[in-house]
């Protein structure tokens, strides 16, 4: 925990730095090793169990941004999730998850939580009375996220977070969307806080990585698994994230601007039947959103009328690219009927809410009006084809 408060862009620049003690770098140096002595030292450090010295400076960095004891970082934002569920669930065992869940997480419990005698229940919506409703004696975990994938909902970290104290039951949360500059879990009582590193802490679409922050006593049982499963991250790529979380305040907060600029944008655009995203007063948990985010986040959603075509407006589109993942500092849109919810079923999907028209975008630090100009050629086209087309 850290000793005295100090500022997010400062966390993110000198917390968790490696110093380089022989030639006074300004930077992290880079241990590249795979092997260290185990003789005579106060660590037996091995990168499969997470404390080379890269490994261990980064996890104070995530820790310090999350308002936690400690922190460990994965491969991947599902080597986390895995891990972190499965470290506090056993045969027998029951997890109540949010409803609207990014599809990675429910295509695993859907698939896999049957082969080992676990139990899981989806509630039908996200008010704390929907997560009541499915617990049981033998419920271990309840699991969220917020703001959700794609539809952006908003769930109450504050009475999730006294729910699962009440039950005796640990609470987690994918933060990935609201990154930890937006929304810190913690400090509403949630207790494993979960990432894609790859998205926000990253932030520039070209590594791969995850991030749990809790207690120490939480993450010494999901270390327990962690070094079982093998999900450890590289040290060069950790090298890498170090690097890029030095600036995820400020991009996070240019991408904040520019999502809230495009949202009211499109919410007045007669192409466009609905916008999804917490900052629009519109927003069903508009108040709610206010009341435990720093800022409404870089991701958004829209419905496009049913005479444009999604894929095809996509295709036209010559700035923002069309493209899988999200929160880089480039602007992306997808379907996510076609990528991260692809796996859930048409049936499943429309349960959710996540229609065919539905597009996610992931608004990037490029000047607004670029990104709004290249959305109207786009449509122009599209709707110019379907003209050509029926005439």
């Amino acid at each position: 925990m850290q000793q005295k408060k100090i500022g997010l862009n400062t966390i993110c620049t000198h917390v968790g730095e490696v110093k380089d003690e022989q030639f006074k770098g300004a930077v992290s140096p880079l241990y590249m090793s795979s092997s260290y002595a185990f003789e005579d030292v106060d660590v037996k450090r091995y990168p499969r169990y997470f404390n080379t010295p890269n490994q261990e400076a980064l996890c104070k960095k995530i820790a310090a941004l999350e308002h936690t004891q400690a922190g460990l970082i994965f491969g991947s934002g599902m080597a986390a999730i895995t891990t972190s569920l499965m470290a506090f669930l056993r045969a027998g065992d029951h997890v109540v998850l949010q409803q609207v869940l990014y599809g990675g997480t429910y295509n695993l419990v859907v698939e896999e939580f049957d082969k080992f005698g676990i139990e899981y229940s989806f509630t039908h919506g996200w008010a704390p009375e929907d997560f009541e409703k499915k617990i049981r004696s033998n419920t271990k975990v309840i699991y969220i996220e917020t703001p959700s994938n794609p539809l952006l909902t908003i769930t109450d970290l504050d009475a999730i977070g006294k729910l699962a104290k009440k039950h005796g039951l640990i609470s987690m949360i994918d933060n990935t969307f609201a990154s930890p500059v937006n929304q810190n879990p913690i400090d509403f009582g949630i207790d494993v806080v979960i990432h894609s590193a790859t998205k926000y802490m990253g932030g520039h679409s070209d590594i791969l990585a995850g991030a749990v922050a809790s207690s120490e006593e939480n993450i010494n049982r999901i270390f327990a698994l962690a070094k079982n499963f093998g999900g450890s991250l590289s040290d060069y790529t950790v090298w890498l994230l170090e690097r890029s979380l030095k600036t995820m305040g400020l991009r996070v907060k240019a991408q904040n601007a520019n999502a809230q600029h495009m949202a009211e944008y499109l919410f007045g655009h007669k192409a466009v039947t609905w916008v999804y995203y917490p900052g629009l007063k519109s927003h069903p948990d508009h108040e709610l959103a206010k009341s435990q985010m720093n800022g409404f986040g870089g991701m958004l959603s829209f419905e496009l009328h049913k005479d444009y075509d999604a894929t095809q407006f996509q295709k036209e589109l010559q700035l923002i690219k069309p493209s899988m993942s999200l929160a880089g500092v480039e602007s992306t849109m997808l379907s996510p009927t076609k990528t991260s919810h692809a796996l859930l079923g048409a049936e499943e999907r429309a349960k959710q809410g996540i229609l065919d028209g539905l597009i996610r975008f992931s608004v990037g630090i490029e000047e607004p009006e670029d990104l709004i100009a290249d959305i109207e050629q786009a449509l122009e086209k599209v709707r110019l084809g379907r003209v050509a087309t029926t005439s």
